[in-house]
């Protein structure tokens, strides 16, 4: 029964451990997705918006939020209709027409003390041979990219920062996606992290497995005796 116990025991503390570390890598990155309109739903968009060049008739998106990893992504809300969208600008030779769905995400995803604009579309009528970048700079100005060309802020939207990571916080789970995490360069005073468990998760383990051990041959002991 001792041996039981100890055993438990020491279940509990590698659970304890393991719900310690899942909580350390919830870290999410937030930033300006781009996304493709399929269909009756949206896929991550395969290049960003400064190369795409959609065609006419197209349906893309953006959504800003926090995500920890490629796999939770949120989506853009709201329909998502070309010809609801663009109802009210006509084609023209020499043009193209590109829906817009914008979603400034959710007050929870927000910068601190700022708050996110409420979602919009907006039909975008550009040169045959526009990219993306241009069809929502002519309807959603001012855009801020950073030095790496990544999209930091739509409309203004957020005043400051640029897949920043944020750690701590719960990721969006309303969508999928296919592309990676944005990268951040680290302050010239902080230690680089390789996106793996600290020190102090290894040094917990460690610990878990000095007090699992002994568990186990103090429950030992008390076994010796009784059978002595």
């Amino acid at each position: 029964m001792t041996r039981r116990c100890a055993a438990l025991v020491l279940a509990a503390l590698v659970l304890s451990l393991t719900g310690a570390v899942q909580s350390a890598q919830a870290a999410g990155y937030r930033y300006w997705s781009f996304w493709d309109r399929s269909g009756d739903g949206w896929t991550y968009a395969t290049q960003g918006p400064s190369t795409a060049r959609p065609s006419d008739g197209d349906v893309q998106g953006f959504r800003f939020a926090v995500s920890a990893d490629s796999q939770d992504a949120s989506q853009p809300r709201g329909a998502a209709s070309f010809a609801a969208i663009c109802a009210k600008t006509p084609a023209r030779d020499g043009a193209k027409r590109v829906a817009l769905v914008i979603d400034f995400g959710t007050a929870a995803d927000a910068p601190g003390g700022e708050t996110p604009p409420s979602p919009r579309t907006a039909c975008a009528r550009v040169s045959p041979d526009a990219t993306t970048a241009e069809a929502l700079a002519s309807v959603a100005k001012p855009l801020r990219y950073d030095t790496n060309a990544l999209l930091c802020a739509i409309a203004g939207y957020p005043r400051t920062g640029c897949g920043e990571q944020v750690s701590g916080q719960a990721p969006g789970t309303d969508g999928s996606a296919s592309a990676a995490q944005p990268e951040r360069e680290p302050a010239k005073d902080e230690p680089e992290d390789d996106g793996g468990p600290s020190v102090g998760l290894y040094a917990g383990a460690a610990a878990v497995a000095v007090l699992g051990a002994a568990a186990v041959r103090q429950a030992r002991r008390r076994g010796s005796r009784r059978d002595g």
